[in-house]
C-alpha cells in the first residue's frame, strides 16, 4: 500500500516513517529535500537523517537546468555572469519554493560565481516556468522534468546543468562544473529508506528485491519516463552521500543567510 503523507517539505512523512517499527513493513521514498536540504535550514525536524533511517538503494537524479526567457541576452554562463556583474542587484532568479533544490541550486550559483543576483521563490514549477516564458522573471532553475519539453519547444532557452554530466535530452547543453564551476554538483536524488535498526534477515531481503528490481530493464524505462536518470547505488552509499550533501548544504545556508520565511 502507498500512503502520501505531505506537508512540511516532506517532513510529516519522513517523521512518521522515523517513528515506525522497524519491521520492514514501512518504507519511504523521497529526496534530498528530506535527507540534505529540510536538515541544513531547520534544527527541529522528527526525524534526523542519518541515525532515523537506513537505507535500501539510491534510485538516482533528476538534473536541475538554469533556464531563461528566450529573449534574455545571455546566451552562456559566461555572458550571464558578466550581466550580472555589470547591474548588481537587478538580476532576479526564479526557484519552485523556498528551500527547494532550485532555491539551493541558486543560491550555490551565486555564491560560486559572486554574483549579486535577486531569488524570487514561487510556489511550484508551473507558476515559476509561466513568468519567465512570459518575460516576467529572466532565469530559473528547475528539474529537467519541466524544462526539456519547453526548451524542445522553444519557449525557453537551457544555458547550463547542474549535474557532472550532460542530458541525452538536452544535446549541446554544458553542465556548470564545464562552465567554470568545477565542483558545481546538485541534483534531485531519490532514496528508498526503512526506520533504522532492520534486523538482519529483514534487511538483507529487501536489500536484495530493491537490487533485483532496479536491474530489471522494465523498471529502469519506467524511472526514466517519469524524468529519473537512473544511477541505482547500494545502501552503503546513501551515509557518505548524505554527510558530503548536508555539509555542503549547511554552507550554503550560512552564506546565503537563509532563514525559514
Amino acid at each position: 500500500m502507498v500512503e502520501n503523507k505531505a506537508g512540511a517539505g516532506t517532513a510529516i512523512g519522513a517523521g512518521l516513517v522515523a517513528r515506525a517499527q522497524p519491521d520492514g513493513y514501512t518504507l519511504l521514498v523521497s529526496g534530498n529535500t528530506t535527507y540534505t536540504l529540510n536538515p541544513a535550514l531547520k534544527t527541529n525536524l522528527p526525524y534526523d537523517p542519518l541515525t532515523s533511517f537506513e537505507s535500501l538503494g539510491i534510485l538516482g537524479e533528476s538534473p536541475l537546468v538554469l533556464i531563461a526567457n528566450p529573449k534574455f541576452p545571455a546566451n552562456s554562463v559566461k555572458e550571464l555572469i558578466a550581466q550580472a556583474k555589470s547591474e548588481p542587484g537587478k538580476l532576479s532568479y526564479a526557484s519552485f519554493g523556498f528551500g527547494t533544490t532550485s532555491h539551493f541550486a541558486g543560491e550555490m550559483f551565486k555564491a560560486m560565481a559572486g554574483l549579486d543576483i535577486v531569488h524570487i521563490p514561487y510556489t511550484g514549477s508551473a507558476p515559476a516556468m509561466k513568468d519567465l516564458m512570459g518575460g516576467q522573471v529572466p532565469i530559473a532553475f528547475d528539474t529537467n522534468v519541466a524544462s526539456v519539453p519547453q526548451v524542445q519547444s522553444g519557449r525557453i532557452k537551457a544555458l547550463a546543468l547542474t549535474s557532472t554530466y550532460r542530458v541525452e535530452a538536452l544535446p549541446g547543453v554544458p553542465t556548470l562544473a564545464e562552465s567554470g564551476f568545477p565542483d558545481f554538483d546538485l541534483t534531485a536524488w531519490i532514496s528508498v529508506v526503512a526506520p533504522r535498526g532492520l534486523p538482519e534477515p529483514v534487511r538483507a531481503v529487501l536489500v536484495k528485491a530493491m537490487a533485483d528490481a532496479m536491474a530489471k530493464p522494465e523498471m529502469k524505462a519506467d524511472l526514466e519516463r517519469a524524468g529519473l536518470i537512473v544511477r541505482f547505488q547500494p545502501p552503503s552509499a546513501y551515509d557518505a552521500r548524505v554527510k558530503s550533501e548536508l555539509q555542503m548544504m549547511r554552507t550554503i545556508v550560512q552564506k546565503a543567510h537563509m532563514a525559514n520565511p
